[in-house]
């Protein structure tokens, strides 16, 4: 299987916990299993490209996005994983990703304004980029808040585009919360790309909460990445028919995906 793991946080590229553990043990896992994986993640500021020999892919370059009426220019860069035969593509763009910090100001600790799109960024970036690669994922796993967004673009604002027929989406969740919302009008934001709002109504008020029930809704499976999640989280999973993973150590790509593999067979 070809299998694409989205995620904002990754170890060595950012500190370890366990958002970013999991981005790098699941792919590790999966890869060795012999299947055809690969990453993407953004090019935050903090990233040290020399230290850890990033590059720019030259026949990616020259891609557009755009993002609430305003264009903004798409960089992807790469960089291999030590000792795994693993390549992490990297999301770049100085708007967005130059700035000395994740997802908060350093110095004064504040949440970046336009987080928002920054994730709409992100989401629609690594999408237009495996098309122009001309790589086909037979699954993407989407893990974290910041890539919430990706199962809601995969099925809605993709669903014409026969690329990306018969794509599975999985979303991890995790319990990294930020504070208050991402921004009072991030509804008009995505409902510019044309997406129906009763696809996203939660994002009436985007709260952590809310954006991980986006991705919970528009997901094919639901994991439980954290051991805990708040009770309103796994409340709202109970309330739905997904196909949900609770919190495990995986061995296998089946229990990873055990109704993508039945989907398979």
């Amino acid at each position: 299987m070809r299998i694409l793991y989205v995620s904002s946080e990754l170890i060595p590229y950012t500190p370890e916990n366990t958002l970013s553990n999991a981005a790098l043990e699941l792919p590790r896992i999966t890869n060795g299993q012999g299947n055809d994986v690969r990453i993407f993640m953004p090019r935050f500021g903090t990233i040290n490209e020399r230290r850890h020999q990033l590059h720019e892919v030259i026949r990616l370059s020259g891609m557009n996005m755009i993002v609430n009426d305003i264009d903004q220019p798409l960089i992807i860069k790469v960089a291999s994983l030590p000792n795994d035969r693993m390549q992490v593509y990297f999301i770049d763009n100085e708007e967005y990703f130059k700035r000395k910090g994740i997802y908060e100001d350093k110095k004064t600790g504040e949440f970046y304004e336009d987080n928002d799109e920054r994730a709409i960024f992100f989401t629609k970036g690594i999408l237009e980029t495996i098309k122009k690669l001309n790589w086909k994922p037979d699954v993407i796993h989407a893990q974290g808040w910041m890539s919430a967004l990706m199962p809601l673009y995969l099925k809605t604002y993709y669903a014409d585009d026969p690329f990306f027929n018969e794509i599975k989406i999985v979303y991890s969740l995790f319990d990294k919360p930020f504070e208050g919302i991402l921004s009072d009008d991030m509804m008009s934001k995505i409902a510019f790309d044309k997406i129906d709002e009763k696809e996203f109504e939660h994002l009436k008020k985007p709260t952590f909460n809310n954006l991980l029930k986006v991705g919970i809704d528009h997901a094919d499976v639901v994991v439980q990445g954290d051991e805990v999640l708040p009770d309103e989280i796994m409340d709202y999973i109970k309330k739905t028919d997904k196909s949900f993973k609770e919190y495990a150590v995986t061995e296998s790509l089946c229990e990873l995906y055990p109704s993508l593999c039945e989907v398979k067979d």
